[in-house]
């Protein structure tokens, strides 16, 4: 299926718990939200990835990318 246009977004776990547990729960309710938004206007999911960023010098944290299709 092609799309006209794409748009790319970035959904990330909480900074705090990754800094104060060593490790943060994911956001899913958040990124339910996000993505039921987006489909309201009209956004398809038509790409997503899970991968490790770095926080500062000695965390990391789990963000989901996520490419959206109109």
């Amino acid at each position: 299926m092609a799309f006209s246009q794409y748009k790319v977004m970035a959904i990330s776990e909480g900074a705090l718990g990754t800094i104060f547990l060593g490790a943060s729960g994911f956001p899913l309710k958040k990124m339910e939200t996000v993505l039921n938004e987006q489909a309201a206007e009209g956004w398809q999911l038509v790409f997503q990835v899970v991968e490790r960023r770095r926080l500062w010098l000695f965390w990391a944290r789990e963000t989901v990318i996520v490419t959206l299709g109109k």
